[in-house]
């Protein structure tokens, strides 16, 4: 029988090998590995395979010159494994002598023993020529992007590209929101501190703590009572951003998991009438279960947001936050199955949708109302593009240029309307926000 290391390694594997081979989501392949490992064993399970995913292009560059005849498809799963293995000696504190060992016996766990000495010989001598030390010789396998996502990077953002693959590859920090209608941000802080956990604050999000090392939920102070929710710091500049107006009634669009709506109720109270909408029946549960956990309460309804007519009681909204679907080009550090889920042609077709989605939402704001158009994305076409085209072709559509606070200033990068947080900047994800008014005729 495997070792406990071995069956880590083992599980890692499959789930890489299923985002590359089916097109899975890590998240989704980690949950079925995770009945297989023991607890005290899941981070290392999850940090193997988002480190050979977030690694892809390189570890598999090594692997083709490694392996000198092409696996069989149904071995695909020891391509996996290989590249977890020359992850664990290229990029972690895992000594060689346990990261070879236990890799190799994972070719038992995995049910392919014939080829543990295949898994042997190729990292012994990974080590043994240095092949670490050898520069890529091409686009993808230095930057670990495929060549369509560095080369629209290239055109986004000619002056910033390196600079977002590089975030893009580092690994992100675990941020929390502290739930404000129960404690400030530094009050929590104080909570982390006597229970031994450091943190720190954000600059621009006022209810955000940046913890200095990722923990498990159920080690928060007050995460089950709804004390703090975990929240990147850049998502958390939606919620104050539309509450600034002081809305009674608001829709949140796209609303899943439901993040975004439960911070805007902890900042509304019980005077904010809020309906959140989403396409996805299980996603939306997701939502319920959110908002159960921080004792809020909202109208939540399972429905296609370009298709209003299908669930919208027709009462207008006094704000509407638009949580648009898209590529989340600016979270792949956070998941990196992104960079090889995704396809060249997924850009443009996402800012269809989105366009589709604003002009169908409009109607139902109020004059005098505002609309906060979000997403994860850095790409124009997602972005300030669709925003641009929307002013462009309806008249009774403003930008409010103006940002909810002045340190937002230093970190928002001001678009042709918008504006965007690249990631990485102030250690937060890469976020897009335009918040546009309708005029009183």
């Amino acid at each position: 029988m495997a070792s406990q290391g071995a069956r880590v390694r083992a599980a890692a594997a499959e789930a890489v090998d299923a985002v590359v081979t089916r097109g899975r989501s890590l998240d989704d392949a980690l949950a079925d590995g995770t009945s297989r490992v023991a607890p005290e064993d899941r981070p290392t399970m999850r940090m193997l395979a988002f480190g050979a995913l977030r690694h892809h292009w390189r570890l598999r560059a090594w692997i083709g010159r490694l392996v000198s005849r092409p696996l069989k498809r149904r071995d695909s799963v020891v391509g996996a494994l290989l590249a977890v293995g020359l992850y664990q000696l290229c990029d972690t504190r895992i000594p060689d002598h346990a990261a070879v060992s236990l890799t190799v016996d994972a070719t038992r766990a995995l049910r392919r023993p014939k080829l543990a000495g295949l898994v042997n010989a190729c990292l012994r001598r990974f080590r043994r020529e240095n092949l670490a030390a050898q520069a890529a010789d091409d686009d993808e396998s230095r930057w670990n992007h495929p060549q369509w996502l560095i080369d629209r990077l290239r055109r986004d953002w000619p002056d910033d590209c390196e600079a977002i693959l590089d975030a893009n590859n580092a690994r992100a920090p675990m941020w929390l929101r502290s739930n404000a209608s129960r404690q400030s941000a530094a009050e929590y802080r104080r909570r982390l501190a006597r229970a031994g956990i450091g943190s720190g604050p954000s600059d621009v999000a006022p209810d955000a703590v940046r913890l200095d090392e990722p923990q498990l939920v159920a080690d928060l102070p007050g995460f089950a009572d709804g004390d703090v929710s975990v929240q990147d710091a850049a998502a958390q500049l939606a919620a104050r951003w539309l509450m600034a107006s002081v809305p009674s009634r608001v829709l949140d669009a796209c609303a899943a998991p439901g993040g975004k709506s439960g911070h805007l109720l902890e900042l509304g109270g019980g005077a904010l009438e809020l309906t959140a909408v989403d396409i996805d029946a299980g996603r939306v549960q997701r939502v319920r279960e959110n908002h159960e956990r921080l004792g809020v309460d909202a109208t939540i309804v399972v429905g296609d947001a370009s298709k209003p007519e299908e669930w919208w009681d027709g009462r207008p909204f006094d704000a509407i936050l638009l949580d648009a679907p898209c590529s989340a080009s600016g979270v792949i550090r956070r998941h990196p199955d992104i960079k090889l889920l995704r396809r060249a042609g997924d850009v443009d077709a996402l800012g269809a949708r989105q366009a589709a989605i604003l002009n169908a939402l409009w109607p139902l704001l109020v004059p005098g109302g505002r609309l906060l158009y979000v997403t994860c994305s850095v790409f124009a076409a997602e972005n300030d593009a669709v925003v641009g085209g929307f002013l462009e072709a309806n008249d009774d559509a403003v930008e409010d240029a103006v940002l909810p606070s002045y340190n937002n200033r230093d970190l928002m990068r001001r678009k042709a309307c918008g504006y965007q947080v690249l990631p990485g900047t102030g250690d937060m994800d890469g976020f897009y926000y335009a918040c546009l008014a309708r005029k009183v005729s």
